[in-house]
């Protein structure tokens, strides 16, 4: 069982089972303006400006103490929900906002590091290098892999609406939060930053 956590204690929780993951590592400048967003970029992003994430079943994910402590964000109407906790903005992972698309990319800050390799493999996905900040900038690979888990997972939720199962939203199939959207200026800020 792998343990998830906020920074603070507050928001508490856990992986349960196992299954198809993906561990990447993205540079994409969303994930460094989320970052920003939270003012957190020290703590969550490599040198070169990426983000570690695994990529698994949102069904999985379990929140077990501090739920209340969630919140979201996007950074544009049809972005990403970014999700993290609000008691000491720590970034928790990414979904889509449709449930039926059941997976999560939940971010390495909020997981624990000495259990990384023996729970998510040591095969890492590196991907979006074209803005990473280094000149020495890493090479893109695994995405081809990364993709085809990605749907694999998401078509073994919709098989007999496992999708149903994630905490991240209601009976309805509305999202537990309402997030914040980011304006276009906003946005643009954080990303210039």
């Amino acid at each position: 069982m792998h343990k998830i956590q906020c920074k603070c204690g507050s928001l508490r929780g856990h992986i349960r089972g196992v299954g198809t993951c993906s561990r990447i590592v993205c540079y994409c400048s969303d994930c460094k303006a989320f970052t920003k967003f939270l003012g957190c970029s020290n703590d969550v992003l490599d040198a070169q400006g990426g983000t570690e994430i695994v990529q698994l079943a949102q069904p999985r994910v379990v929140f077990s103490h501090g739920k209340d402590h969630l919140a979201a964000v996007r950074l544009s109407e049809n972005g990403l929900v970014r999700w993290y906790a609000a008691c000491c903005k720590t970034p928790i992972g990414n979904t889509l906002a449709n449930p039926k698309v059941s997976f999560i990319g939940l971010i390495h800050s909020s997981l624990d590091h000495s259990m990384m390799e023996e729970n998510f493999g040591t095969n890492i996905a590196i991907v979006n290098v074209g803005s990473a900040t280094e000149e020495s900038r890493p090479k893109q690979r695994g995405l081809l892999g990364t993709i085809l888990r990605f749907f694999w997972i998401v078509l073994s939720m919709r098989i007999g609406g496992k999708y149903r199962g994630s905490q991240l939203f209601n009976e309805t199939g509305d999202l537990i939060v309402t997030p914040l959207i980011l304006t276009a200026e906003e946005l643009k800020d954080l990303k210039s930053a």
